[in-house]
């Protein structure tokens, strides 16, 4: 994993909100959450090469989205600057999850950079400092970061480490980006669900504050949950649009992407103990 070349694959996974509840406001504006974030074995993989310049150069650009935009390079340029430090790094990405999907994918890209340069570069910054630097990034860096399916409270900040069962999930992608702001800004958003305790929580507990907005406002992702419902209990992740169910055992998660109307995207991954680079360099 420390060689610097490009046949190194870094992942980058995508989480699961598996509930996902607004429990207040703070006085700036940020909404207080409470949510179970789970790693699952699909996601985006990078690729790192170093440069002797500093420059860091994102080698994979996304359409419509500015280099200077992109997460991946926000996190080095942001880890360059906490660190003084002067090495550069080309960035290949491999895009597998699908952007305004609710998946955390330019965040999980983003913690991935992080991890992934404090040790190629030597850096030695403990968990708890990449977990600040990627909170200046966006609210769901630090979970990646952090490496371990928690039950997270403020602004998606502060963890709780929960043990989960091995199960298999249906992911579909409905053919819509949500912009998460829309559904925050939403006046009909419900802010005042009753705060749980994290040692209360319980798989199947809670439900999505934000899934009967971004069902209104995206009709498409109401057609994916009605059909994904029929064969076990849906919700969307996130603020959407990627819906997601259930299953106990690998072949029951298959026959329901088998039976996926034509046209349609969705993936089966298993529900990871951690995330993959959770015992990466320092804690």
């Amino acid at each position: 994993m420390s060689d610097w070349n490009w046949h190194s694959a870094w992942p980058a996974p995508a989480k699961l909100n598996l509930f996902l509840h607004v429990v207040g406001r703070r006085a700036d504006g940020y909404h207080l959450l409470q949510t179970v974030f789970r790693f699952v074995d699909h996601g985006d993989l990078l690729r790192f090469a170093p440069r002797a310049d500093g420059e860091v150069v994102l080698a994979t650009p996304l359409p419509g989205v500015p280099p200077e935009s992109d997460l991946t390079v926000r996190a080095a340029r942001l880890l360059q600057a906490a660190t003084g430090c002067r090495d550069g790094v080309e960035i290949a990405l491999e895009k597998r999850l699908p952007m305004g999907g609710g998946l955390g994918g330019g965040s999980s890209d983003a913690a991935t950079v992080l991890l992934a340069l404090n040790r190629l570069w030597g850096l030695g910054l403990p968990r708890a400092r990449l977990q600040e630097v990627g909170l200046a990034l966006g609210a769901d860096v630090p979970i990646f970061v952090y490496g371990r399916n928690a039950f997270a409270e403020g602004v998606g900040e502060a963890f709780t480490p929960v043990a989960l069962s091995s199960v298999w999930y249906v992911v579909l992608e409905p053919p819509v980006q949500v912009p998460t702001a829309d559904i925050f800004r939403s006046p009909a958003l419900r802010r005042d669900t009753p705060a749980i305790a994290a040692t209360d929580w319980r798989p199947g507990v809670g439900g999505n504050d934000l899934q009967p907005i971004a069902v209104e406002l995206y009709p498409a992702i109401a057609e994916y949950l009605g059909w994904l419902s029929a064969f076990a209990e849906a919700r969307m992740t996130g603020s959407g649009a990627c819906v997601f169910a259930e299953f106990a055992t690998p072949a029951a998660a298959a026959a329901v992407l088998a039976a996926l109307p034509a046209g349609w995207r969705g993936w089966v991954a298993r529900g990871l103990p951690e995330h993959p680079l959770a015992g990466l360099g320092a804690p």
